[in-house]
């Protein structure tokens, strides 16, 4: 990438467009288990609630003046985590498309980029060039997206919890072919082990960041906090419990009107203070949708459903 360039390639933190995949075959994942706390296996048969779910969302975004293209998602083969679409893919303003190695098989046989560029196109949206990291998975490394990665996209960083599904290599391999720099530290659970997820304990809106200072390693926090506000963000702090909640894992989006709005779950809503919510609701108007299977089961929310979409448009008469 010419650097020179950067200007012309500055990115706003919230998009107006998401990508959202409705679930063909959603259930719990003994894979992706051992290193996701956050799931739980269950007899139940869940498929309809799921479903219902998935809906309420994105009728919910919809409204709140948000584009939502959806991938359906085919049955066979079985994918029961293809509703976390952001782990696969990431959009970006210089027409980038990324694709990210996963460390789980079943998840590897999300990425459907032939499927999801045809999506694209119907929609508008010029993919320019594919950034494909997949590759990486043959040597047992993994990078699961804006799961592992949480973008300021306005500095070109990131910021990166290092676990079993975020290797620093591939961190290396993104940061040289986006052009972006990324600060690396250690988070860790109630019981020390690694979070799998970067964006389980910290989210970037353009004014504000949702972090779980707790979970950070005493030695990086200090650091993280620093920098983040240093970038102008105003940093909400949450403790383990609401961590759990998945209170850090939501999303500032743009309507179609150009006013903020946050995508949040009801049980994040509900774990968090009244002063945390105000300074929250302070920063966007939250969009707030229950989804208890997706997040007991599944182990992620609302974030983890979301790839936002950052692509240019296709230009009139190409």
């Amino acid at each position: 990438m010419d650097r020179g360039n950067r200007d012309e390639l500055m990115e706003r933190q919230a998009s107006r467009s998401v990508l959202l995949v409705r679930p063909a075959s959603f259930g719990f994942n003994p894979e992706t288990a051992a290193s996701n706390a956050f799931a739980s296996s269950t007899e139940e048969d869940v498929a309809e609630a799921v479903v219902r779910e998935f809906d309420a969302l994105a009728q919910r975004l919809s409204a709140g003046g948000v584009e939502v293209l959806i991938l359906e998602d085919e049955p066979d083969p079985p994918k029961p985590d293809a509703i976390f679409p952001n782990n696969w893919v990431s959009f970006h303003a210089d027409g980038t498309m990324v694709l990210y190695p996963m460390e789980s098989p079943t998840r590897q046989r999300e990425r459907e980029p032939e499927r999801l560029a045809a999506l694209l196109r119907q929609s508008g949206f010029e993919v320019r060039r594919t950034a494909d990291l997949s590759h990486h998975e043959r040597h047992g490394r993994f990078l699961e997206g804006t799961g592992s990665l949480v973008i300021d996209r306005r500095e070109r960083r990131a910021y990166a919890n290092l676990s079993p599904r975020t290797d620093s290599h591939i961190i290396a391999d993104f940061d040289d072919r986006l052009d972006y720099t990324t600060l690396l530290f250690d988070a860790r659970d109630r019981a020390g082990r690694p979070i799998y997820h970067t964006n389980v304990l910290l989210s970037l809106g353009s004014r504000f960041a949702v972090l779980c200072t707790e979970a950070v390693a005493e030695e990086y926090r200090a650091v993280l906090i620093d920098e983040i506000e240093a970038s102008g963000r105003t940093v909400i702090k949450v403790d383990f419990e609401q961590l759990e909640s998945f209170a850090c894992n939501v999303i500032e989006l743009e309507s179609d009107a150009g006013n903020p709005v946050i995508a949040i779950s009801a049980a994040a809503k509900a774990s968090l203070r009244p002063d945390q919510l105000n300074r929250l609701q302070s920063f966007g108007e939250l969009l707030d949708v229950p989804i208890p299977t997706i997040e007991r089961v599944g182990g992620g929310g609302i974030r983890c459903m979301i790839a936002d979409i950052h692509l240019p448009r296709v230009s009139p008469g190409s």
